[in-house]
């Protein structure tokens, strides 16, 4: 849960072969026939468990929980207690990136980490936060490839210049573009052939939505005016023109102040896009990257320059083998199934 994510369908044998079946996410109270929305997830009310429980083994948690209460988490676990379905939790966030004050969503693990049957995660490094914090053992599990075939395997191309970009998206509260761009703006002026793209969504020049930033607009549009950015202000992506915008860059620079792991640098590998990312976290054991040290505190200004650098040094940048994506997959779905039989009764 949820199904619909591209990392929990991903983690599952593409053929099927594993005997694994997910079962759909159903759609959110009051959401038309017709909408794709699927948030917040309806499994995660114990109503929803007490009228499925027969129809699933097992209970797999990863992402959706950001608005439930420990409370509700609490009577969500002992509604599967009751029904003597086990819990396994893939902890992906151990700092939400959605949330600025990290105290709910460390309530929420209070809650889940101890009631879970089993543990996975996707770096040692996370893992041991989870044996310090909570004394618990967790599965680590390397998340699996984000892009799909033919993407996966469509040659990048070759150009003479050297593209870096941010994508602030919806400003998300982990993000901290602007003093990044800026100091991007000055780095890509002293190489050759280089130049910075920023990309941003239309909600944070709309008065009327929560992503409503109108400094960081009037920063950008000042670069932009200056010629020492190109700003692009559109909607979000569809998987398509995602796959294309990163395969356009040479470097994907990402202004967070906090974090854990990342989808963006997976789908960044499987595309041969070179990756700048903070050394919060565990970025760099999930994947190869190029760090720098960004804090809520502020931006370290000359690492960030040594990881362009290295990164216009060392082009073009590693990018995921096809084949050994798909042998990946494989042993991530034969784990994953072996995990959940080992927790049933």
């Amino acid at each position: 849960m949820p199904a619909g994510h591209v990392y929990v369908r991903h983690i599952h044998a593409a053929d099927g072969s594993d005997g694994v079946t997910l079962l759909p996410d159903p759609r959110p109270n009051g959401a038309p026939s017709t909408s794709q929305q699927w948030w917040p997830p309806v499994m995660l009310d114990p109503d929803w468990v007490r009228a499925h429980h027969r129809a699933f083994d097992v209970y797999h948690l990863h992402f959706g929980f950001d608005a439930q209460s420990p409370e509700q988490l609490t009577a969500l676990v002992g509604e599967l207690r009751l029904r003597g379905k086990p819990l396994v939790q893939t902890v992906h966030d151990l700092r939400n990136p959605h949330h600025l004050d990290r105290r709910a969503h460390d309530a929420a693990l209070d809650v889940l980490v101890p009631a879970a049957d089993c543990l996975i995660t996707l770096t040692p490094g996370a893992a041991a936060e989870i044996a310090a914090r909570w004394g618990r053992t967790a599965h680590v599990l390397p998340h699996p490839h984000v892009v799909d075939e033919p993407e996966l395997s469509a040659p990048r191309g070759r150009r003479a210049e050297f593209v870096v970009g941010v994508h602030a998206k919806s400003l998300r509260p982990n993000m901290a573009p602007l003093p990044v761009i800026r100091a991007l703006a000055g780095i890509t002026q002293t190489l050759p052939r280089a130049r910075l793209r920023v990309d941003i969504h239309h909600d944070a020049h709309d008065p009327a939505a929560r992503a409503y930033a109108p400094d960081v607009m009037a920063g950008l549009g000042s670069l932009a005016a200056s010629g020492l950015l190109d700003l692009r202000v559109h909607d979000y992506f569809d998987d398509g023109d995602l796959w294309t915008y990163l395969r356009f860059l040479d470097l994907s620079v990402l202004p967070y102040t906090f974090g854990t792991h990342s989808g963006w640098l997976e789908a960044c590998h499987d595309l041969g896009t070179a990756v700048a990312a903070p050394d919060c976290g565990f970025y760099a054991e999930q994947r190869p990257c190029h760090l720098y040290r960004h804090a809520p505190d502020g931006l370290d200004v000359r690492s960030l320059e040594a990881a362009v650098r290295q990164a216009y040094a060392h082009r073009p940048a590693p990018r995921a083998n096809p084949g050994a994506r798909a042998a990946e997959r494989r042993a991530l779905a034969a784990a994953h199934r072996a995990l959940y039989e080992r927790c049933l009764p």
